[in-house]
C-alpha cells in the first residue's frame, strides 16, 4: 500500500475551524501557522508544547479534538498537569515484540467482524505504522546473519506473519530483519521531522510501542513510548490522551571533558534528572551547552529517558540538527524544514541567551548541569541508576560483595571472597572467582546513533591487539551493531577486523544481550559458577541489564561505554583498578595499562569525520525489501491451529454489540501479594523459557524441544505461552511464598503452584482475583502483556502503593482497575495479610477518580472496609482503609 494515504483529515481546510491560520510557504506548501493566532501565550510555550499545539490545531474536527483542547494548549501555565488533551501523532512506531500481538489483534478483529457479517476491511490502521523485525533476534551462532534468520523455521511463520500483514493493511510498513534496531531505523530511515501530505506541511511526531522511541527526541521530533493497547488505538485513529504534560528546562552550560564518552555524558544527565524528581515531565533542553552536542550525543541522551522517568528528552532543531540532515537529506527537503520550523517558530539558536527563559519560554523549573563535571562511569551491579566512577569499581565492587543481599549487596561470607574454581575450557585450565567477567556485550542501540563512542572501542581493540593482549576465550563476547551502518564505518575504518580478533564478531542486527537473548555460557563456566557459588560479571553498553536478565547465573552486570565494555573484556574481570593494574602483558613481558591503549578523542573524532558520510545512512535503503517469503493474499489471516507462534487470542471471543456496564468484584481472592520494584521484566519475561515453567509445559505438550522454544518475545503472538509467561520471572519475590520464583499460595487449598496454575484453578472455581504491590509497581519497559497476562490470568483489581504512569494506563485499557493506597498506608501498615476476601462495588459510571467501596473478609479480623479510588493519569489516587 501506498504510504501517502496518511491521517485523513474530518474537515476539509476550508470548512477547518482554523483555516484563518493556513499560511504558505514560498514553494506553495501551505500550513497551519499558530503564530497568526497573536496570541503572547505562544511565544511562552515550550516549543515541545508547541508542536503539541500545531497537532492540535491541525486535528481540530470537533470530535477527536475540540477547540477548547487547543485553548488548553495555549493556557499551558495554568492548566498543566491538570487538564487532559488529546495528542494525534504523525505517525506510529512498532516492534516486532509488542508489534506482533498488536497485529494479532487486529488479525482477530477482522475475524470477529465477519462473524458478525461485518466487511472485515473496515478494520484497518489510518495512522501510518512502520514495523521494525528486531527484537525477535536470537544468538545461536557467531554469524547469525540474514540467510539463517529467514532459513529457521521458527521465525518463518512469524516472518510470513509480517508480510501478510504489509499486504492485507493499509499504511502498514515491515521493515524486515537485518535492516537494524527500531531505535536505529527510525533515527535514520523513517524520521522525517516534517511531514508533506495533500500539500500541506506539519511537524513529524511519533508514538511506539518501546520506552525508547524517545530517541527521536534528539533530532527535534517529538515522540515516546506506549504500550500495545494504547498504540492499536492511535492506528486505528484515536488520538493519545495525555494530561497536560509539565515541562522541565534543562540548561547545559560548560565543555565536554576530551576523555569524557557520551555514554558518561548520559549517565550525569540521568543523574542530575533523576534527583530532580521530574517523573511524567518532558525535558526541554537550552543554553549555550546543548550547541556543543553532536546529533548523535543528543539522540543517546533522548535515548535514556526512561532511566530516569521523564516521558521526553526534547532537543528543538539548531543548526546542528540542520548540518546532521544534511546527510541523509536532499537540498529541496532541508531547505522546506529549515523554512517551515523558522515559520512556526519552533528552531532553536543554543548561544542566543535572548532564547532562554526567562526572556521567552517559560518551565515548571529550570535545571542547570555542567558538562564538565562528567566523569567516566559505569552502572550497576543490578540497577542502571546506580552509578560507579570507574576509579572506584574495584572498591565498590568488593563492598558489595559483603554488604547484605538488596539493591547493590551480594552478602558473600567472609570466608568465601577469595573463592577461586578452576574448570577446563577447549582444553586448557582456567579460574573463575567473584567478579569474573563472563559476559562481554557491545551492544549499540544506545550508541550506534553515536559513532564517537563505537569507533573508540574500535580503536582501543586496535590499539590492544598490536600490544598483543587478547580476550580469554570462554567470556560470551557479541558485537550487535544497531544497523549496518555501524558494521560499515566500523569496517570502512579498518577496526572491525580488530574487534573480530577480540571475540566481538558481528552477531547480527537487533536486540540481544539487552532482552534476555544471550547464547548459554561454556558448560564448564556454568557449572564452576554454581559450584563456588560465584559472583560472576556481565557487562554490556546497553541499556537494560536487571540481575538474571543477561544470564540466570550472572548476578553482576554493569552497564558500561563500548570501549569500556572491550577494556573490561580483556582483563577479564571488573575487580581491578585500571589506574594501578595493567590490562595485561604484551608478548616481551610489559605491562600495558588502559592509558597506553585508550584512544584520544581527537583520533576518535579524525576518524568519525572520515568514514561517517552520507553514503552509509543511505545504504540502508537497499535492505528495506520485505523477505521473499510467500504469504497468503487473504482479508483475513488463515490461522494455522498448529502454530505455535501465531495464534488467534481471546480477547474478542465473547465481543458483544451491546455495551456492557462494568461488573462488580465478589469475594475475590489475592493472586500476588508483592513488594516494591516489581518491574515489567518481572511481570512479563522477555528472556529465554525456562524449561520449568507453565509456559514451557505448554510447549512439550506440543511435542517440542526445550532447543525449539526459543524466547518470550519471539512468542508475543500467542496468547497461551504469553499468558503462561505471566508473573513466571525467576526474580519475582512473591510475600506469600517468601522467596524469589514463578510460585504462588492458591489460598483456599492451601498449595503452593505456579502462577499460571493458581491462576487457571481460580478461574475453573469462579473466583475473581486481585493482585497487591508496593511502589513502582509496572516500572520498566512498556509491553502490553503486562496488562494482557494478567486480564487473562483473571485479575481485576491491583492495589499498590504507586503505579509506574504507562503501566497504570495499560491496565485501565485492559479493565483492570489501578488502585494506590494513600501516602503513608501500606498492605503491612493496615495488617493486611492478603489472604482476605476482596469485594468491590463498581457503579454503571464508573470514572477515574470515583470512590469506591472495597469489602475485606478475613477469618482472623473483623469485616473491614476501603474507600478507594481508580488512578488517574493527573494525578495519584488513592485506597483509604478502615476497621469497623
Amino acid at each position: 500500500m501506498s504510504r501517502s494515504s496518511t491521517y485523513q483529515y474530518y474537515l476539509s481546510l476550508t470548512e477547518h475551524p482554523y483555516s484563518h491560520l493556513i499560511d504558505t510557504l514560498n514553494d506553495g506548501v501551505k500550513f497551519f501557522n499558530p503564530q497568526k493566532l497573536n496570541d503572547p501565550r505562544y511565544g511562552k510555550l515550550p516549543l515541545s508544547i508547541r508542536v503539541l499545539l500545531e497537532a492540535a490545531i491541525r486535528k481540530c474536527d470537533g470530535f477527536y479534538v475540540k477547540e477548547e483542547d487547543v485553548q488548553n494548549y495555549l493556557d499551558w501555565q495554568e492548566q498543566q498537569n491538570v487538564a487532559e488533551v488529546p495528542f494525534p501523532p504523525s505517525r506510529v512506531l512498532l516492534q516486532d515484540f509488542t508489534g506482533i500481538p498488536a497485529m494479532v489483534d487486529l488479525a482477530a478483529m477482522r475475524d470477529a467482524l465477519v462473524k458478525h457479517g461485518v466487511d472485515p476491511y473496515r478494520v484497518n490502521p489510518v495512522c501510518p505504522t512502520d514495523l521494525i523485525v528486531d527484537h525477535s533476534l536470537q544468538i545461536d551462532f557467531k554469524t547469525a546473519l540474514k540467510s539463517q534468520e529467514m532459513e529457521l523455521i521458527r521465525n518463518k511463520e512469524r516472518l510470513q506473519f509480517f508480510k501478510w500483514c504489509s499486504k492485507a493493511f493499509q499504511n502498514v510498513n515491515v521493515v524486515p530483519p537485518d535492516v537494524g534496531a527500531v531505535h536505529q531505523v527510525n533515527l535514520e530511515h523513517l524520521c522525517r521531522v516534517v511531514h508533506v501530505s495533500d500539500g500541506l506541511v506539519y511537524p513529524d511526531s511519533v508514538v511506539g510501542t518501546d520506552s525508547h522511541t524517545t530517541m527521536i527526541n534528539g533530532l527535534g521530533v517529538l515522540g515516546w513510548g506506549v504500550g500495545g493497547i494504547e498504540a492499536e488505538a492511535v492506528m486505528l485513529g484515536q488520538p493519545v490522551a495525555l494530561t497536560l504534560p509539565q515541562v522541565v528546562g534543562c540548561k547545559l552550560e560548560g565543555s565536554i571533558n576530551p576523555l569524557t564518552t557520551s555514554i558518561d555524558v548520559v549517565l550525569g544527565i540521568t543523574k542530575h534528572l533523576r534527583q530532580a524528581n521530574i517523573a511524567g515531565r518532558f525535558v526541554e533542553f537550552f543554553g549555550p551547552g546543548v550547541s556543543q552536542l553532536s546529533v548523535p550525543d543528543r539522540t543517546t541522551i533522548a535515548n535514556m529517558c526512561p532511566e530516569y522517568n521523564a516521558t521526553v528528552s526534547f532537543f528543538p532543531i539548531d543548526q546542528v540538527t540542520l548540518k546532521h540532515f544534511n546527510k541523509t537529506s536532499d537540498q529541496e527537503k532541508l531547505e522546506l524544514l529549515e523554512s517551515y520550523m523558522k515559520a512556526v517558530n519552533l528552531f532553536r539558536t543554543y548561544e542566543d541567551s535572548e532564547e532562554d527563559p526567562p526572556g521567552t519560554v517559560l518551565f515548571l523549573q529550570v535545571i542547570e548541569i555542567q558538562l564538565s563535571s562528567f566523569i567516566p562511569y559505569v552502572s550497576g551491579p543490578k540497577r542502571p541508576q546506580d552509578r560507579v566512577a570507574v576509579s572506584d569499581m574495584k572498591v565498590d565492587f568488593h563492598s558489595c560483595l559483603k554488604e547484605k543481599v538488596g539493591f547493590k549487596g551480594f552478602h558473600v561470607a567472609p570466608d568465601r571472597l577469595q573463592t577461586q574454581v578452576p574448570f577446563q575450557h577447549a582444553g586448557q585450565e582456567y579460574q573463575l572467582a567473584h567478579g569474573s567477567l563472563v559476559i562481554a556485550a557491545v551492544i549499540s542501540c544506545t550508541n550506534n546513533c553515536n559513532p564517537s563512542v563505537m569507533l573508540a572501542a574500535g580503536l582501543l581493540a586496535k590499539k590492544a591487539v598490536e600490544a598483543g593482549l587478547g580476550v580469554k576465550p570462554y567470556i560470551r563476547t557479541s558485537l550487535a551493531p544497531g544497523t549496518g551502518m555501524v558494521t560499515q564505518y566500523l569496517n570502512t575504518s579498518g577496526v572491525l577486523p580488530f574487534l573480530s580478533q577480540l571475540g566481538f564478531e558481528v552477531i547480527g542486527y537487533g536486540c540481544a544481550t539487552c532482552v534476555g537473548n544471550t547464547a548459554p555460557l561454556p558448560e564448564g563456566v556454568a557449572d564452576a559458577i554454581k559450584q563456588g557459588n560465584l559472583v560472576a560479571c556481565g557487562v554490556l553498553s546497553g541499556n537494560r541489564h536487571f540481575e538474571g536478565r543477561l544470564f540466570n547465573c550472572v548476578s553482576a552486570n554493569y552497564l558500561a561505554s563500548p570501549p569500556l565494555v572491550v577494556a573490561y573484556a580483556i582483563a577479564g574481570t571488573v575487580d581491578i583498578d585500571f589506574e594501578k593494574e595493567p590490562l595485561g602483558k604484551c608478548a616481551c613481558g610489559k605491562e600495558v595499562f588502559l592509558r597506553d591503549v585508550w584512544p584520544s578523542r581527537e583520533e576518535v573524532q579524525q576518524m568519525e569525520e572520515d568514514t561517517v558520510v552520507s553514503s552509509i545512512f543511505q545504504e540502508l535503503n537497499s535492505r528495506m525489501e520485505v523477505s521473499n517469503l510467500e504469504c497468503p493474499e487473504t482479508a483475513v489471516f488463515p490461522w494455522d491451529q498448529k502454530s505455535t507462534y501465531i495464534r488467534q487470542p481471546a480477547f474478542f471471543h465473547k465481543l458483544s454489540k451491546e455495551v456492557q456496564p462494568p461488573r462488580s468484584i465478589e469475594h475475590a481472592h489475592a493472586l500476588l501479594f508483592l513488594g516494591n520494584k516489581v518491574t515489567t521484566d518481572h511481570i512479563s519475561p522477555a528472556g529465554s523459557i525456562s524449561r520449568v515453567s507453565a509456559a514451557a509445559k505448554y510447549l512439550l505438550s506440543k511435542r517440542l524441544t526445550p532447543r525449539e522454544f526459543n524466547s518470550y518475545g519471539a512468542r508475543r503472538g500467542n496468547d497461551a505461552v504469553m499468558t503462561r509467561g505471566t508473573f513466571a520471572s525467576i526474580k519475582l519475590m512473591n510475600r506469600f511464598i517468601g522467596k524469589s520464583g514463578p510460585k504462588t499460595l492458591h489460598i483456599p487449598s492451601g498449595q503452593t503452584l505456579d502462577v499460571f496454575e493458581a491462576a487457571e484453578r481460580y478461574q475453573r472455581e469462579g473466583i475473581p482475583l486481585i493482585i497487591l504491590a508496593g511502589k513502582d509497581y509496572g516500572s520498566g519497559s512498556s509491553r502490553d502483556w503486562v496488562a494482557k497476562g494478567p486480564c487473562l490470568l483473571g485479575v481485576r483489581a491491583i492495589i499498590a502503593e504507586s503505579f509506574q504512569k504507562l503501566h497504570q494506563t495499560q491496565l485501565l485499557g485492559m479493565g483492570i482497575l489501578p488502585l494506590s493506597f494513600l501516602p503513608g498506608q501500606t498492605a503491612d501498615s493496615l495488617e493486611l495479610s492478603g489472604k482476605e476476601k476482596f469485594s468491590i462495588s463498581l457503579p454503571e459510571e464508573l470514572a477515574l477518580g470515583h470512590a469506591l467501596t472495597v469489602q475485606v473478609d478475613s477469618p482472623q479480623h473483623k469485616k473491614r472496609h476501603m474507600l478507594t479510588k481508580p488512578a488517574s493519569q493527573g494525578q495519584a489516587q488513592h485506597v483509604f482503609i478502615t476497621i469497623l
